[in-house]
C-alpha cells in the first residue's frame, strides 16, 4: 500500500514539475510507469512465524547465559531481514513476501494459531517450536503449507518423524556429531572421554556422538555420568575434577543439552584436556564472528535490526526465507506440492553467506551447509573438513546419509 502511495504521489510530481529534455522525461515517465504496473502486479504472500509466548528456552534467566548453541533471542527479526535482503529479487520476479508472528500463548492455544493459518492459507511456516509441539504442527499443516524448521537439532525430525512438507534450515545434531567427529580425526584427538548427562536430550546427543565417533574413529575410552543436584549425596557427580582425572583420554567430550554444566568444564578439568561438544569446541550453524562470504555484512544487518548478535537459529530462520523467496523467484506458479519436490530435487539453490550454494537434501529435506567448529570467540574451522570425501556431494559427509536414512516420506 505505501509503494503504490509512492507511486501516486511519483506521478503527479512528474505531471507538475517536468524535466526540461524530452528524451529524459519518456525515459523518467516510463521508469514510474513500470514501477506502478510493477506493483501493481506482484503477487503477495505472507510466510508465518510460528512459536509460543511460554517457550521455556526463551526465559529471561536462560537468554541472559547465553549457552554456545542455544537462541539469543526471538526469530522474528532474522525472518524479517530475510524478506527485507529477498525483496529486489522478488520484486523482478513480480513477487512480494511479508512477515506474519504466529504466536501462541500457550502449548494449549497453538491449535488455534495454526488452524487459523490455515484458514487464511498461508503457505510458509517458519516454526520456532519446542519438540513437544511438533506433531501438532505437523498434523496441523497436512499438505496445505511448507514448513521450515529453523531451531530444532531433533534426528527423529529427519528421520521416523519426517513429513514431506518439513524442511530443516537448521542442522540435526548428527550434523554437529559429525562435524565436531570430523575436527578430532583431522588433529588426530582419537581418544574422547565422554561425559553424559541424564535427560533425554543428553541421551540423544550421546547417541549421535558415538554414532559420529564410530564413523570418524574416535574412541570412547571411558564414559561417566555427570548430575547436577542439590543433594550433598551426589555432589561429586558434578565435580569436573574427579570426573577428569583419569589420564587416557585426548578430549573431553561432554553431552549436555541444557549447557549447565558444559559451561563449568573448559578449564576446569583434573588434566590439561581441551573440551568439545556443549562448550569449549562447539559445532554452530553461524557465528557472529564468521569473517568471509559476506558474513560480516550478514552480522551488521542483523544487529541492526535485533540489537545483538546473530547465532543459529537466527540464521536458519533467516536462511529459510531465503529459501521461500528462491522458490516464489524461479517457480512462483508451482503448487505447494511440486513447490516441495523442486526443494528437494536440488534444483534450488540457496546462498547462506557460508561459502558453497546451499541446497536440500531429497531423502529427509534437511539443507546441506557447512558448520563453524567454534569458541566464544572465534571460527577455528569448518566442516566438512579437508580430506573428508563422499562420492556424491561432500556436504553430506554432515548428518545421516541417504542409505541410512529412516525417512521415507516423499512429497
Amino acid at each position: 500500500m505505501m509503494r503504490k502511495a509512492a507511486c501516486r504521489r511519483f506521478s503527479l510530481g512528474l505531471s507538475a514539475e517536468r524535466p526540461s529534455g524530452a528524451s529524459a522525461w519518456r525515459f523518467i515517465l516510463a521508469s514510474a510507469l513500470w514501477a506502478c504496473v510493477s506493483v501493481a502486479q506482484a503477487a503477495t504472500h505472507t510466510v508465518a512465524l510460528v512459536s509460543l509466548q511460554d517457550d521455556a528456552r526463551y526465559q529471561s534467566r536462560r537468554l541472559e547465559r547465553q549457552y554456545p548453541g542455544h537462541p539469543a533471542g526471538r526469530l522474528v527479526q532474522a525472518v524479517q531481514l530475510g524478506v527485507s535482503d529477498a525483496e529486489v529479487g522478488l520484486r523482478a520476479a513480480g513477487q512480494t513476501l511479508k512477515v506474519l508472528e504466529a504466536t501462541a500463548s500457550s502449548a494449549a492455544d497453538l491449535g488455534k494459531v495454526l488452524q487459523q493459518l490455515k484458514a487464511d492459507r498461508v503457505a510458509y511456516w517458519v516454526l520456532d517450536l519446542p519438540e513437544a509441539q511438533w506433531a501438532q504442527a505437523l498434523q496441523a499443516a497436512g499438505n496445505s503449507a511448507l514448513l521450515f524448521n529453523a531451531s530444532a537439532a531433533s534426528d527423529a525430525l529427519r528421520g521416523s518423524a519426517c513429513a514431506a512438507m518439513l524442511f530443516h534450515s537448521y542442522p540435526s545434531q548428527a550434523m554437529f556429531s559429525d562435524a565436531l567427529a570430523q575436527y578430532l580425526a583431522a588433529r588426530t584427538w582419537r581418544n574422547a572421554l565422554v561425559l553424559q548427562g541424564p535427560e533425554v536430550a543428553d541421551l540423544r546427543m550421546g547417541e549421535a556422538w558415538q554414532r559420529a565417533a564410530k564413523r570418524y574413529g574416535i574412541k570412547t575410552v571411558d564414559s561417566k555420568a555427570f548430575k547436577l543436584s542439590g543433594d550433598p549425596r551426589e555432589r561429586d557427580l558434578a565435580n569436573p575434577r574427579l570426573l577428569t582425572n583419569d589420564r587416557q583420554h585426548d578430549v573431553v567430550a561432554v553431552m549436555d543439552a541444557d549447557g549447565e554444566f558444559a559451561r563449568t568444564l573448559p578449564y576446569a578439568t583434573q588434566q590439561p584436556r581441551p573440551v568439545v561438544g556443549a562448550n569449549g569446541l562447539v559445532a554452530l550453524a553461524w557465528h557472529p564472528q564468521w569473517e568471509r562470504n559476506g558474513g560480516p555484512q550478514v552480522n551488521r544487518r542483523f544487529v541492526r535490526m535485533a540489537q545483538r548478535p546473530m547465532v543459529g537459529q537466527d540464521w536458519a530462520a533467516w536462511v529459510a526465507v531465503k529459501s521461500v523467496a528462491a522458490l516464489l523467484s524461479e517457480h512462483g506458479k508451482a503448487s505447494l506440492p511440486e513447490q516441495a519436490r523442486l526443494l528437494r530435487s536440488g534444483q534450488v539453490f540457496v546462498d547462506g553467506a557460508k561459502g558453497p550454494r546451499l541446497s536440500y537434501r531429497s531423502w529427509d529435506g534437511q539443507l546441506r551447509q557447512p558448520l563453524f567448529l567454534s569458541h566464544v570467540d572465534g571460527v577455528v574451522a569448518t566442516a566438512p573438513l579437508d580430506g573428508v570425501l563422499h562420492p556424491v556431494e561432500v556436504l553430506d559427509t554432515l548428518g545421516v546419509d541417504e542409505k541410512e536414512s529412516a525417512c521415507k516420506t516423499k512429497p
